[in-house]
């Protein structure tokens, strides 16, 4: 006898539609076969499922068992064929009858005693099973949470065998999960930090603004103790909420990883990275036998924090060069090519110089000219230029350390940040509200209680053409731009991304032009081509 249930196949965060074929024959020799370019972890897995049936109570159907993971020619390599594998031999041994189970995809993997474990990867699969308009999913019930978030499927989860043989068969009704968004991006919304609580900086308070409202990339020079990393954590706390499909994305980069927490449904924050400078380049950009996404896709529509940056290996920080043009990262392989987002705000750290008190008014710096060029030349010329924003972290003059005034707080940036997005999104798109050809109804995710801002263009991302037509400058911006060009020999990026910065800085102050201070305060923000 034969029968098959659906299921599925992660590949990078993605999920693709996969069967499990069994054939249980009476005839001939006991024999075993497990066919379809399983990897180890898959072949393993028969073992497990013998041990679960018999301690559920159920019997290995036999002799002759033969399992097929279909499509042949795609890689296995996950243990959430477990279940799916044990429902298609029960089937096709006769031990019970379903005429449900061609109406949902199976993922969970399981231990001996019957107990389903937790997968990765549900959110993709629950997103698969839409598209395929199937009924549902049946997942382990740790993952029901995630899964649930995606509208027009039910989310059947299940803690042991027993469970999903009894809703199959309609012994044992199931409730589908639930999940209310409203309520979780409310609650989580929040952030236990705050920009009042750096005393001084505030002409770093002030460029860390400029660079979240116009998503640009930051790097803060300054000896230690400056309070560089303290100011890059508060980031988040100004940046936009997440919206719905923000969140989605990010969400299933970390399903994918198995890094979405047991119970959660979403990422209702934006993500912050700070990977260790020893980090290796397929960890920080992606990659591996089985390609996997990396910090920077893991940063998506948040903060990447690359502290001490001259630190990290010349190869590795030359990877991040084409991502931060492109917001993606590209990985080839011979069969294959993957894609993982990776759409991030970097903010990096570095000081001065090897011993780090090069800018510092009251501390010698002990390092030789030669030493200093050396230690900045760990950085190349095309991953500064792609770096929009270089400003002086100082040290903190102790009547400003130990006063009173806590200077600008996360909400009074946030509050600014917001209003220039805000111009932004009319400027990009219209009156902001979602495109005419998109109904509301294509959103994977379920209905919202209340609306958020949709994801749009931000001035760190707009095209040339889209520069020439924004960025338009009087007669005393051309002169100092000029300038600008000339001394301090900006390459043709830097000429753009100073246009780019000095738009922001108008949005801010809510100017419709660019005004001549506008443009020298984004010039301003260029420290290293003005050379420390």
């Amino acid at each position: 006898m034969i029968s098959r249930v659906h299921s599925s196949i992660l590949q990078g965060i993605d999920a693709v539609a996969g069967e499990v074929e069994a054939d249980v024959a009476r005839g001939g020799l006991g024999e075993l076969k497990l066919v379809g370019l399983a990897d180890t972890a898959v072949k393993e897995s028969v073992s497990r499922i013998q041990a679960a049936l018999r301690n559920s109570g159920y019997r290995w159907p036999g002799p002759k068992v033969t399992i097929n993971l279909a499509p042949a020619d795609v890689k296995k390599d996950s243990a959430a064929f477990d279940l799916p594998i044990a429902l298609a031999v029960m089937q096709a041994g006769g031990m019970f009858a379903s005429e449900t189970c061609d109406d949902f995809l199976v993922v969970g993997e399981l231990a001996l005693d019957g107990r389903v474990r937790a997968v990765k990867g549900a959110l993709a699969t629950a997103m698969l099973a839409r598209r395929l308009e199937k009924r549902g999913l049946i997942c382990p019930a740790d993952n029901a949470a995630e899964a649930a978030v995606v509208e027009g499927i039910e989310v059947i989860p299940v803690s042991f065998l027993t469970e999903a043989v009894g809703f199959l068969t309609g012994e044992l009704p199931i409730e589908p999960a639930d999940v209310d968004l409203g309520e979780i991006f409310k609650t989580a919304a929040r952030y236990d930090v705050d920009f009042a609580d750096v005393r001084g900086q505030e002409s770093a308070k002030r460029a860390l603004t400029v660079a979240a409202a116009g998503h640009h990339n930051i790097l803060m020079i300054g000896p230690p103790g400056a309070g560089k990393t303290m100011l890059a954590k508060r980031i988040p706390s100004i940046l936009p909420p997440l919206t719905p499909d923000e969140s989605l994305e990010t969400t299933r980069i970390y399903s994918a990883r198995g890094l979405l927490p047991s119970g959660q449904s979403l990422m209702a924050t934006r993500p912050v990275r700070t990977p260790h400078h020893s980090t290796s380049s397929a960890a920080l950009v992606g990659g591996g036998i089985i390609p996997q996404p990396g910090e920077i896709s893991l940063a998506h529509h948040g903060v990447l924090f690359l502290d001490e940056l001259p630190e990290f290996t010349r190869a590795t920080l030359e990877m991040i060069r084409q991502p931060l043009e492109d917001r993606w990262v590209t990985i080839p392989r011979v069969h294959s090519t993957l894609k993982f987002p990776a759409a991030i705000m970097l903010v990096a750290a570095m000081n001065p110089c090897p011993c780090g008190y090069f800018t510092d008014p009251k501390r010698p710096c002990k390092c030789s000219p030669t030493a200093i060029e050396r230690y900045l030349s760990r950085i190349s010329g095309p991953l500064i230029d792609r770096i929009d924003i270089h400003i002086d972290v100082p040290p903190v003059p102790w009547r400003q350390l130990r006063g009173d005034s806590d200077g600008l707080s996360s909400a009074d940036m946030r509050q600014q940040v917001l209003a220039a997005r805000s111009v932004q999104r009319r400027r990009f798109a219209g009156d902001g509200t979602p495109p005419k050809n998109k109904s509301v109804s294509s959103s994977p995710l379920r209905p919202m209680p209340y609306a958020l801002n949709p994801s749009t263009i931000t001035n760190a991302t707009m095209s040339s053409k889209q520069v020439r037509r924004f960025c338009k400058l009087d007669s005393a911006g051309e002169t100092l731009l000029k300038q600008a060009m000339t001394e301090l020999g900006l390459s043709a990026r830097a000429h753009d991304k100073v246009l780019r910065i000095a738009r922001t800085i108008a949005d801010i102050e809510g100017e419709e032009n660019i005004q001549s201070h506008h443009l020298a305060e984004a010039i301003q923000y260029r420290k290293l081509d003005r050379r420390l």
